[in-house]
């Protein structure tokens, strides 16, 4: 009996260790950007649905950004297509371009919706077509070196947000509604565009005035030493992390991640993290306890 009482007061303490938190976030804006293996395991998806309908619940709007490369991949190889990156971007032909409109739009985004209204959230699908939501230009060619000789390499349907029109956004958040935003955007010509998901999250955190970017990945956090386990840096500054993706010490997958850290930041968003997102309920473990997991970028 004494330990079953015990074990209800440390539920206690949790949940008072997270008054705070709820307290003073209650009313703000979360942006969430989904992706890595939080997208791939069925534990982990529910795990994080809960994880945004609870936000929402207690008073806080979560905004949730996706990507999905790894089905769009999956989906080129059945239909005899070979993936073909360039610096860690897709080159994006018509084609592929079709596929990955399919694959965002029309298969992850519809599955992460019907998982939130699952687990009793009002989730809202909606690409960057909608109401022009990310308006987008052509990225340029890429100068790249071949066999030791600098070729330029056209991406094709390949896009950079310009625009971000946060209305339709605002106006469902605002009427108890979770906005699913998928990563393609629209060029003022009205072609789609795939776009990069880290960099949708930091430009949608930007827009609409965000208390916290939250970035999902399949890593504790930034390292400094990737190769070496327990050098986690559980705060970062903006400075250091442009010095770390100079010197190399972030590198690859997790450039994008940063920089749509940073460029949160640079439009008054207050807080960024980049939390393992393999390791279950990690958003509220992050938001909700004092010392917190993951790298906040600050």
């Amino acid at each position: 009996m004494e330990k079953a009482v015990e074990a209800l007061i440390a539920k206690a303490g949790v949940l008072i260790e997270a008054l705070p938190y709820i307290r003073k976030f209650a009313g703000k804006t979360f942006v969430i950007k989904y992706g890595g293996q939080a997208m791939v395991s069925d534990e982990l998806k529910n795990s994080v649905a809960q994880d945004i309908v609870l936000l929402k619940f207690i008073g806080i709007n979560p905004i949730v950004v996706h990507g999905g490369g790894k089905e769009i991949t999956a989906l080129m190889e059945k239909t005899g297509k070979k993936a073909r990156f360039v610096n860690g971007l897709r080159i994006t032909d018509k084609d592929t371009m079709e596929i990955a409109e399919m694959v965002l739009v029309g298969k992850v985004n519809k599955e992460i919706v019907t998982l939130l209204n699952r687990h009793g959230g009002k989730a809202v699908g909606l690409s960057g077509k909608d109401s022009n939501l990310l308006v987008c230009r052509k990225r340029p060619a890429l100068q790249v070196m071949v066999d030791g000789r600098e070729q330029s390499v056209d991406l094709g349907y390949v896009g950079d947000v310009v625009e971000v029109s946060p209305d339709v956004i605002q106006t469902l958040s605002g009427n108890g509604y979770i906005p699913v935003i998928s990563s393609i955007g629209v060029s003022p010509e009205g072609e789609g565009l795939n776009i990069n998901a880290d960099h949708v999250a930091g430009e949608v955190a930007a827009a609409v005035g965000a208390e916290k970017l939250i970035i999902l990945t399949d890593v504790e956090g930034i390292m400094s030493d990737p190769e070496e386990p327990g050098t986690l840096i559980s705060s970062l500054s903006r400075q250091k992390a442009r010095e770390m993706i100079i010197s190399g010490r972030i590198s690859e997958g997790m450039i994008p991640k940063v920089e749509a850290c940073i460029h949160a930041l640079n439009n008054n968003v207050s807080r960024t993290h980049i939390i393992d997102g393999r390791l279950s309920h990690s958003m509220l473990l992050e938001i909700f306890t004092d010392k917190g997991i993951g790298t906040m970028v600050v």
